[in-house]
Formats: C-alpha cells, sequence, structure tokens
C-alpha cells in the first residue's frame, strides 16, 4: 500500500529521511523541468536549481503548513532560486569556457555508434529546431520564461501559476501572452529566414 502524500510530509517532519526521499521522487522529474527551462542554455546553473530546491525544501520542510500543495511550495522554491541565480548572473556577468577539442596527445576519440532510426536530414531538423527554441525561450526575459515553463510545460493552471509566483493572475495572463508572442515572433523569424522568403 502507497503511504499518502500527507504521512510522508508529517514522516519528513519529524526527521524521516526515507520519507522526504519517497517526496523527492513524486516531484523530481518536474523540478528538473522547471529548472532547465528557465535556466535555459545554461545546464549547471539548471542543476544547481534543482538541487537546491530539494535542499531548501529538506531544511524548510517542519515550516510547510499545507496552505498549498506540497507541489505549489516546491515550484515557489525552484522558482525563487532562478530568480536568484538570475539576479547574480546579472550583477556578475561571465564569458564561458568552451572545451578544447582533443588533442593527438589524449589519442584517438573513442568510436561512437549513431543511431540512425530517423534520416540524418530528420535529426538534423529537430536539433535545430530544439536548439531554436531554447534560443528563444533563453532569449525571454526571466519572469515570462516562468510562466510559459509553469503553464505551457508543466500545464499548470493559471491560477496555480500565480499562486507559485505570487503574482496576481492577470499578470500571469499578461506574461503568458506576452511570452508566447514573443516565441511565435521568434520563431517565424526563424522559418521565414530557413524558408527564404
Amino acid at each position: 500500500m502507497e503511504t499518502t502524500e500527507t504521512a510522508l510530509i508529517e514522516a519528513s517532519k519529524r526527521g524521516d529521511t526515507k520519507a522526504f526521499d519517497k517526496l523527492i521522487r513524486r516531484y523530481e522529474d518536474r523540478i528538473y523541468r522547471l529548472a532547465h527551462s528557465v535556466c535555459a542554455g545554461i545546464p549547471s546553473e539548471a542543476e544547481d536549481v534543482y538541487q537546491d530546491t530539494f535542499l531548501t525544501a529538506f531544511k524548510k520542510i517542519k515550516s510547510f503548513r499545507g496552505n498549498s500543495s506540497l507541489g505549489t511550495w516546491l515550484y515557489r522554491i525552484a522558482s525563487n532560486h532562478c530568480w536568484q541565480r538570475y539576479r547574480w548572473h546579472k550583477r556578475h556577468p561571465v564569458v564561458p569556457i568552451l572545451d578544447l577539442p582533443p588533442s593527438d596527445e589524449d589519442g584517438p576519440a573513442p568510436f561512437q555508434i549513431r543511431d540512425w532510426s530517423p534520416t540524418p536530414e530528420e535529426a538534423a531538423r529537430k536539433k535545430e529546431l530544439r536548439e531554436t527554441v531554447a534560443k528563444a525561450m533563453a532569449d525571454l526575459p526571466v519572469d515570462y520564461r516562468l510562466v510559459l515553463t509553469l503553464r505551457d510545460i508543466e500545464e499548470l493552471s493559471n491560477v496555480e501559476a500565480a499562486k507559485i509566483l505570487r503574482i496576481s493572475l492577470p499578470a500571469v495572463k499578461s506574461r503568458l501572452h506576452r511570452g508566447r508572442m514573443f516565441l511565435r515572433d521568434k520563431l517565424d523569424a526563424y522559418f521565414t529566414e530557413k524558408n527564404g522568403r
């Protein structure tokens, strides 16, 4: 018989790490997707947000009052970590160090077998489209990115997104509309350029 979420929360509040681990497993995919969507373009930041979210949740689980669902509470923590990292990077810009290609000293590159289930052209088009969408998401202001991720990727309601982000329902709708328009314009420009019009 599966333990109810309420029982797991209460056990976690008493310091039961196994119960907290079960809670993490219920939400880890959603928090992972949120972190990677919002921290688009900086995978290491997304990993840090993901880990920091659950670390913060473990430290603060005793203060969880249940006024909202546990998922909403975790999304709020993750959103706050995304905002903190965004503000830090805005104040401390960095230039990424790119990986160097392997040199002859390293020996030959390991042999890799590729899965050619789709044709190479299809795989390249899909990859290019994914990268274009990811770049367009990364170009969005972080407040729009958060709303788009919660609504269109995590499929939460406007009301849930408003609770998580602690903004009004009209603000969610406005940011969602503007974010979608921004993405549409970026993708229209990409396809227009791609088709040579």
